[in-house]
């Protein structure tokens, strides 16, 4: 699967990773349904630390369609969620 981190790129992700992530998906929701600000910052970043340390970056001049687009580092908690479905970030 080709993962894009808004303001980073892209990376190549194996369908394998995405019960880990969906741990981390899940602890984000729970922080932004409490309120949890610094939480949701720390949750965010270490699974966008994951997916980074997971996959494997593709070259700038690639242009996959993305099959997950992920927030940026920075993004807010309300910017996160207004990307949110109803599986959170990450499907499944």
């Amino acid at each position: 699967m080709i993962v894009r981190i808004m303001g980073e790129g892209q990376v190549s992700l194996a369908d394998s990773h995405l019960t880990e992530l969906n741990k981390l998906d899940d602890e984000l929701l729970a922080e932004m349904e409490s309120g949890d600000q610094p939480g949701f910052r720390r949750t965010l970043n270490a699974l966008l630390d994951k997916v980074r340390e997971l996959g494997e970056p593709l070259p700038d001049a690639a242009l996959e369609p993305s099959d997950l687009i992920l927030p940026a580092p920075e993004a807010t908690l309300e910017e996160v969620r207004e990307m949110l479905s109803d599986d959170g970030l990450i499907p499944g």
